[in-house]
């Protein structure tokens, strides 16, 4: 028998969530767990890989609860149904922008948000053809890799999450890096000038391909530690095939710092 479906819950409020979570465990749903931010939602989301994120519109943090839905659906091909209340008029009209699966407003009942799920993952089951290869591959191997960082920007060149070899090379963890511009957290310089090269991002995001830059160039850190390294970086297209972010892979050619 396979296992029951896994979600996600991310709300702010520890009251709607456990709610939320006692509803959809007596329904016979797993619960992979709980955060309370965007930040974190997304870091859950790749490493646990569920199959449906319950995600209420007043979720806190830097990121907010439209944009993480977006990334979440766009990156992992994961559904999100939102929690909702008749009031968050604002937050409602934009919802669209994260092509979620459905909408529970509060007060809901189990059955609800039961069905609510129900008919998401159906409904998924169906579209998931159409949405192409994932982005990241198998997200939960990318999270573990030990010898490439990979971190992934939003449009404007932002961190939107990375991997934990790249907290260790960047001397960051994602906590202070997250929705800062990777110019802020990092540069490429090349080791025959030592002058920081061209953007490697703007370049690769402008013409929609992909670029490597070989062992020419170190990477420095904002600790001032540098490493030799083998950097390639390609665009992250929607299932409409619009730019939505890009994908930085940095590899180590020097074990020892520079």
């Amino acid at each position: 028998m396979p296992p029951p479906p896994t979600i996600l819950i991310a709300c702010g409020d520890l009251i709607i969530a456990n709610l939320a979570s006692l509803m959809l465990q007596k329904k016979g749903y797993g619960i992979a767990g709980s955060v309370t931010n965007g930040e974190d939602a997304l870091v859950k989301t790749a490493g646990l890989v569920p199959d449906l994120v319950v995600m209420d519109v007043s979720l806190a943090g830097p990121m907010d609860a439209i944009d993480t839905g977006h990334y979440i659906y766009q990156i992992f091909h994961i559904p999100v149904i939102f929690i909702a209340a008749n009031t968050d008029e604002e937050k409602l009209a934009r919802i669209k922008i994260a092509q979620p699966y459905g909408v529970v407003f509060r007060p809901f009942t189990q059955v609800q948000i039961a069905t609510s799920a129900d008919i998401a993952l159906y409904v998924h089951t169906d579209r998931i053809s159409s949405l192409g290869p994932l982005p990241l591959g198998d997200s939960r191997r990318m999270m573990d890799l030990n010898d490439e960082a990979v971190i992934i920007l939003d449009k404007r060149g932002r961190v939107l999450l990375f991997n934990t070899f790249a907290s260790w090379m960047l001397d960051l963890p994602l906590s202070k890096t997250f929705l800062r511009h990777w110019r802020d957290v990092m540069m490429f310089t090349s080791d025959a000038t030592g002058e920081e090269v061209s953007d490697p991002v703007t370049g690769a995001t402008r013409n929609m391909a992909g670029a490597i830059y070989d062992a020419s160039i170190s990477l420095v850190t904002t600790t001032s530690k540098r490493r030799k390294v083998t950097l390639a970086v390609r665009p992250i297209g929607d299932n409409r095939e619009r730019l939505i972010g890009s994908m930085m892979s940095i590899k180590e050619n020097k074990k020892t710092y520079l």
